[in-house]
C-alpha cells in the first residue's frame, strides 16, 4: 500500500508539473505544527510547494479560482496562483484536528514584468510594488509618452488595478510663439471720357452726353470745349490711379501645461443683432487674433502640437441692412492643424498668397467701338489686388524665473512733469531705451520713446 500511495504522488505531480505554464517555479513553504502560518505569497501562473510537519489527510481551498492545489503527499502540497486575489487553504490531521490555516495571497507576476520594463525602457527609473491583488508604479520618468506605455504594461499583468505614483520629470510647460505676418498691396486705374453737345436756338436749349459719368471731385479733371454757331461741344477726361500696401504683424506668446489648452484673443468683440421671440437681442462675434492650442511633452524636448490659429477683420466694404440694423461682413483665415518638432524648432503651418483681379468697361453702343474716336464714348475700370499670409509656430520648453528678470512695455514709460510737459511739449518723460533685443529693434524705428518688453 505505501508503494501505491507513492506511485500515485508520483503520478499526481507529474500531472501538474505538466499543466504548468511555461517559465513557472516551484517554492517551498514549510508549517510548523502549533506554530502560526503566515501569508503565503503565490506570483500568478507560478506554484509554491508546502511541507507539513505533520501528515495530513484532507486540504481544502476557500476559492479554487484564486488558487489551485494538487497534494504531492501526505506532507507535501504543489499550490498554483490562477488569480489575484486571497483566499485560505485548510490542513487536517488524520484524527480531523486542524493542523493550520494557510492565508494564500496570488499576486501578478513582478519578475517578469520588471524584466519587460527593463527591456522596454532600460533608462527609466521605475519602482515596481505589489498592493493587495494590484500593481503599484512609483517613481520618476522622463515623459508622458514614457508613463503610458508603463501603465499599459501593467494593465497586462494587473487588468484594472494599476496605481499609477509616477512622477513626470523634465519640463512640463510650453510656450508657443506664434507669428501671423501680411502683406497685401493693391492698385486701380480708372479712364473715363465723355462727350457733351449743347444746341441753343430760337429760345429753346437741348443738350446731351455721350460717354461715361464722371465722378464730380474734380480730381484727374481735364476738359476742353468750343463753340459752332449755336452749337457748344465739350470733352471731360477724368484719369485716376490708386495704390495701396498694407502690413499687418502680430506675435503673440503664450505658455501652458503639457496637455491643457490655452486660448489667445488680441482684437475686439464685433455686435450682431439676433431676432428672436422676445425681440431682437445682440451677440458678439470675436476677431482679430485668436489662437488655441494644447501642447504635448511628448519626449525629452519632442512636442506635439495641435493647434487652431485665425486672423479675422470687420470687412466694410460688404455689410447687410434689415430693420434698420447693418451689419458688415468679416474676413476670415483660419487653419487647425497637429505638427510635432522639437524645443526650438519652428514650422510654417500656413501660407497664403491671393491674387484678384477685376476690370470693367462701360460704352455707348456703337460709338464706343470706334477706332480712336471710340475712346470718348467709354469708359474703363482695372483693379488689382494681392495679399500674401504666412504663419509660423515655434514652440519652447520653458521653467519660471525670477520676476526681477522681466521688465514690462510700461516699465520705461514715465508720466512726464509740469515742465516737460507745458515747457518743453513733452507727452512723456524721461525713458532709458533698450539697448538689446528685441525691443531695441523696434525701438530703432521712428517712433518717438521706447517700448517692448523682454521675455526669456
Amino acid at each position: 500500500m505505501k508503494a501505491f500511495n507513492i506511485f500515485k504522488a508520483a503520478l499526481i505531480g507529474f500531472a501538474v508539473m505538466s499543466s504548468t505554464p511555461q517559465g513557472a517555479f516551484a517554492e517551498k513553504l514549510r508549517v510548523m505544527t502549533g506554530s502560526p502560518s503566515g501569508v503565503l505569497n503565490v506570483p500568478m501562473n507560478r506554484a509554491v510547494v508546502v511541507e507539513s510537519d505533520e501528515p495530513f489527510t484532507e486540504v481544502s481551498v476557500a476559492n479554487a479560482e484564486i488558487a489551485d492545489i494538487s497534494t504531492l503527499s501526505e506532507r507535501s502540497i504543489y499550490v498554483l496562483g490562477r488569480t489575484p486575489g486571497m483566499t485560505t487553504m485548510t490542513l487536517l490531521a488524520p484524527d480531523g484536528s486542524l493542523i493550520t490555516n494557510v492565508q494564500v495571497q496570488v499576486t501578478p507576476d513582478l519578475t517578469e514584468f520588471k524584466e519587460r520594463l527593463r527591456q522596454i525602457m532600460p533608462n527609466e527609473s521605475i519602482e515596481v510594488r505589489t498592493a493587495n491583488d494590484g500593481i503599484v508604479l512609483s517613481g520618476m520618468i522622463s515623459s508622458v509618452t514614457m508613463m503610458d506605455r508603463a501603465v499599459e504594461l501593467a494593465e497586462r499583468y494587473a487588468p484594472g488595478r494599476v496605481s499609477n505614483l509616477l512622477n513626470i520629470g523634465g519640463t512640463q510647460q510650453v510656450m508657443l510663439k506664434v507669428r501671423f505676418a501680411e502683406m497685401s498691396r493693391s492698385v486701380s486705374k480708372n479712364l473715363t471720357a465723355s462727350l457733351g453737345v449743347e444746341y441753343g436756338g430760337n429760345d429753346a436749349t437741348s443738350s446731351a452726353l455721350l460717354g461715361g459719368t464722371a465722378s464730380g471731385d474734380g480730381q484727374g479733371q481735364f476738359s476742353i470745349g468750343g463753340t459752332i454757331g449755336d452749337t457748344e461741344l465739350s470733352i471731360l477726361l477724368e484719369a485716376m490711379e490708386e495704390k495701396g500696401v498694407s502690413r499687418t504683424l502680430a506675435e503673440p506668446n503664450l505658455t501652458a501645461l503639457s496637455g491643457q489648452q490655452a486660448k489667445f484673443l488680441a482684437g475686439g468683440e464685433y455686435p450682431i443683432p439676433v431676432s428672436d421671440d422676445d425681440g431682437i437681442s445682440i451677440e458678439y462675434k470675436p476677431f482679430g487674433v485668436e489662437l488655441e492650442f494644447i501642447p504635448r511633452v511628448i519626449n525629452g524636448d519632442q512636442i506635439n502640437l495641435e493647434m487652431r490659429a485665425a486672423v479675422s477683420g470687420v470687412d466694410s466694404s460688404v455689410n447687410y441692412t434689415a430693420n434698420g440694423f447693418t451689419v458688415n461682413s468679416f474676413k476670415r483665415r483660419e487653419t487647425s492643424t497637429t505638427v510635432e518638432l522639437r524645443d526650438g524648432q519652428s514650422f510654417a503651418i500656413a501660407g497664403l498668397l491671393e491674387d484678384d483681379f477685376e476690370d470693367l468697361i462701360g460704352q455707348v453702343p456703337w460709338l464706343g467701338d470706334i477706332p480712336v474716336l471710340g475712346a470718348l464714348f467709354r469708359s474703363t475700370d482695372y483693379s488689382r489686388s494681392q495679399s500674401e499670409l504666412v504663419i509660423i509656430v515655434t514652440p519652447h520648453l520653458v521653467t519660471p524665473t525670477n520676476g526681477l528678470a522681466l521688465s514690462l512695455p510700461t516699465d520705461r514709460v514715465k508720466i512726464p512733469s509740469e515742465k516737460e510737459m507745458f515747457l518743453f511739449g513733452k507727452t512723456l518723460g524721461g525713458t532709458s531705451a533698450p539697448k538689446s533685443g528685441g525691443a531695441a529693434e523696434v525701438a530703432k524705428q521712428d517712433f518717438s520713446g521706447s517700448y517692448g518688453y523682454v521675455m526669456e
